[in-house]
This record gives structure tokens, sequence and C-alpha cells, in this order.
């Protein structure tokens, strides 16, 4: 019988623009963009340089203190630049297609009759252990730790967010190889957080797994909201997360020995058009530009999302897939909005996370959606504890007190106040009904960087 844990406090932003149930053709991209910043915790190193060729799966940055951990081109073709910034750092690498995909082949063997540290060499050989998150600090797994736990979200309850019931569907067998994979990997077990209304048998007929269903509001389907209430990461103990696309990744190498990266990516927002609202089958760093050119509402300012509106990143329509994103989101800008007497005007029109309009009691009555935009309403003020993040966040954690613990870099107040079991996402709520508009996720991964480098 699967235990079935209830979240009360969280929040549902009704967005309009979901995608329908619907894989519609993907125009090839020119390029493909490979960010080290998608990869917290990773030092990176260049192993290419311009005009290289490479093949999919093959290195093209490793990182400077951990050198079996690498990242892979997700495509065949051409380096085409090797991008730096500021004091020379490192912003992007671009490949350059060349035409149909050739993978690396590599010798992977039997992965089911490796011991797990092989199979982790394995997996950091192939560039797929970067697919791996641990907690604490939210970073990229190390293949010399070995975890108490493997955490994965089989759901998303982000706003708009992909339905994983449809990604997943005849992609059962290598869901499963993934699964089996991972399980290898730990002497603890592997959870498998899903919806009690699921239909999916890659998830429901899970095995190697112990499945626990979550009911309630995002961030339900946060792996930290999950781990929080299964088993919590105390000092000295570490867990690893997957996403369930990534498992996907990890069963595809088990099965047929490439790094085939490929992803359901949902196209939403309330600025797609209706009919483009879908879901592609596209690579991580693909451009943007073939799907949104001729789908988006035209005449307008747009804000671009590489992936949804609580923790995506901004982007130009000619901007790429970032490496973890499993959606596109598209909203107006709203900079050229002009209201009478601005946020004080009443309407149905404007979503309230209380009582502020008449929107709360749409909400509760119906399933109306609203179109936002990306404006902040509001300027920044100093921190209030008002109660309102904790309406919102549904871990055994203070997070104000937590937020404050990581402004003064009290080292002995963060990790009594739970410091190891978060990541910059779970705030993404609280930032959200913030009234004070602070930039809590970039606290959060500040003091996490912080942290992981005076404990290490």
């Amino acid at each position: 019988m699967v235990t079935v844990i209830k979240i009360k406090q969280g929040l549902d932003i009704p967005l309009t623009g979901a995608a329908q149930a619907v894989t519609k053709q993907t125009l090839p991209s020119p390029y493909y963009t490979v960010f080290p910043d998608d990869y917290p915790g990773f030092v990176p190193k260049v192993a290419v340089k311009q005009g290289d060729k490479v093949l999919a799966g093959t290195p093209v940055l490793f990182d400077k203190n951990r050198p079996e951990i690498k990242i892979v081109s997700p495509v065949s073709g051409e380096i085409a630049a090797v991008e730096r910034g500021e004091k020379r750092k490192l912003e992007r690498i671009v490949i350059q297609t060349a035409g149909e995909n050739e993978y690396l082949k590599v010798s992977a063997g039997d992965l089911q009759s490796q011991t797990a540290d092989t199979l982790k060499a394995t997996l950091a050989e192939a560039g797929i252990f970067v697919l791996i998150r641990q907690r604490p600090y939210d970073i990229i797994a190390n293949p010399k730790d070995t975890p108490r736990d493997i955490f994965i979200s089989g759901f998303f309850s982000a706003p708009l967010a992909p339905d994983i019931d449809y990604v997943l569907k005849g992609q059962e067998a290598d869901f499963q190889a993934g699964l089996d994979t991972l399980a290898r990997l730990t002497a603890g077990n592997v959870y498998l957080g899903i919806r009690p209304s699921s239909q999916s048998e890659a998830l429901k007929q899970a095995k190697n797994v112990q499945l626990v269903a979550f009911e309630g509001p995002h961030p339900a389907g946060n792996a930290g909201v999950q781990i929080n209430h299964i088993r919590p990461v105390n000092k000295g103990e570490v867990v690893w997360t997957v996403s369930p696309q990534d498992v996907l990744v990890i069963g595809r190498f088990a099965n047929r020995g490439i790094v085939d990266m490929t992803r359901l990516v949902a196209l939403t927002g309330s600025e797609v058009t209706e009919s483009a609202r879908a879901y592609y089958t596209i690579l991580p760093g693909a451009s943007i530009e073939q799907l949104v050119t001729g789908n988006v509402t035209a005449n307008r300012e747009l804000r671009y999302i590489s992936g949804h509106v609580l923790t995506g990143t901004q982007i130009t329509s000619g901007g790429s897939l970032h490496a973890f994103d499993n959606q596109i989101t598209v909203i107006p800008e709203g900079r050229e909005t002009n209201e009478f007497i601005g946020w004080i005007m009443p309407g149905c029109s404007k979503f309230s996370v209380s009582r502020t309009y008449p929107a709360f009691l749409l909400r509760a009555l119906s399933k109306k959606t609203y179109r936002m935009d990306a404006r902040i309403q509001g300027g920044r003020r100093a921190m209030i504890m008002s109660n309102e993040w904790d309406k919102v966040f549904p871990m055994d954690i203070l997070p104000e007190f937590l937020v404050r613990a990581i402004l003064a870099q009290d080292i002995d107040k963060m990790e009594n106040l739970g410091i190891y079991e978060v990541a910059p996402e779970d705030f993404a709520l609280c930032e959200f009904v913030d009234t004070s508009k602070m930039e809590l996720q970039r606290l959060v991964r500040t003091g996490l960087d912080w942290l992981y480098k005076e404990m290490n």
C-alpha cells in the first residue's frame, strides 16, 4: 500500500497557457549552448577549443576539483565559440550542429552487474553524473560519496509544468532501467514521489523503489519538500535527487550505451498561441527561436523564460533551453501597462493570495486562470516578519529565521534551522508572496555556496 502524505501549505498559481497533451514536430536548432552555471558546485575547465569537432557525448568541460566529473555535448557538430565574461569567467560554449546526430559510443558494459563504485565511475565518464544533485548544498553530487537515499519526484507541481504521466508514456522501459541503475548507487532506498491520481504505468508499476504519494498544492512536487516529509537530512548525511527526465537519460544509457539527452519540453504561457501550446522533442541547449517564431503574441514586449515562472531563467527570443529545464514559458513583460490608481484598483482579473481583490472568491469557487505579467507589483523594502512565507512553505523549517541566519552568515543557526535540507527552489513561493520583494532564491543560493566553501 502506498503511503499518502497531504501537503497543506503551498499555493497553486492558476496561470493561463498550459500545454495540450500533444507532441508536435520540432524544427532543428542550428546552435546548442552549454551553460556551466547550470551546474552548481561545478568548477569548469574547458576540454575543447573553437573549431573542434565533437560527437554527442563528447566531453566539453570537466570539474577542476573533481576531474572525473564531465559535461558532454548534447549534439554532434563543431565548437563555434567558447565565450568568457568578466575576469575570464566561462559563460557558455556554443556548438554548431552538423545535421543528424552522431553519438559517441561509451563502453558501459552491463551496468546491473557493476559494483556501486564502478557504476559511478562509468556514469561520470559518460558525462551523466552531472544530472544527479545532492543535499546538502543543492550541488552536483560527488561520486566519492555514498548517498543515504535517493529521491525522485515523479510529478511537477509548478505553474504550467509538464505532465510527467504524458512525458513517460512509451518510455517505461528506459525509466525502469534508470531506476534500476540508481538503486545500485545507494545502500538505502530510492524514493519515488507520485500523485495519487497518476495513471502512469512507469510510475505506479515502478520496481526497486519505494512509492510515496503526495497530495496538495505546489511545492508538493519539489524534491526538498518530499525529502522533508519522508526522511529529513541531518548534518553529516548526504542524499541525492534526480529529475524524472534525467532518469530517462540514465535508462537510455543503460539500454543503448549512448548519452541521449532528448526530452519533451512544454511550450507554455499566456502569450503563446493556443495551437502552439504543446510538447516538443528537443535537446538541452537548443535555441528556442524555431519554437517561438510565429507562435507568440505580436507587437508586445514579452518575457521569455527557460523553465517556469517561479524559478526559470530569463532569456531572449533567440536564447537557449537551460540544462535542467522542462518547459519554456512566455508571459507579458508588463512595462507598457498603465492602470488607473495602480494596484488599488479592484477587479476580478487580478490574482490575489489574500483578500485584496475579489479574485480570492473566484479562486475558491471556479478554475479561473489569469494572464499575469513579469512586474513585481511594488518596491523593495525592509524584511517584514508577517508570517506570509509560512503559509506557502510546507517544510518543518522556519523560513524567515533561516534567511536571517544566512544574511548574518551564522553557521550554527543556519545548521540548526535546516540549511542542509533546502534548495533555492523551495523558497520560490515565499519570494512570490513576499511583500518586501526580496530575492530569496538568490540569497539562499549565495548562502549555500558560502557554507559549502566554509565547510569544505
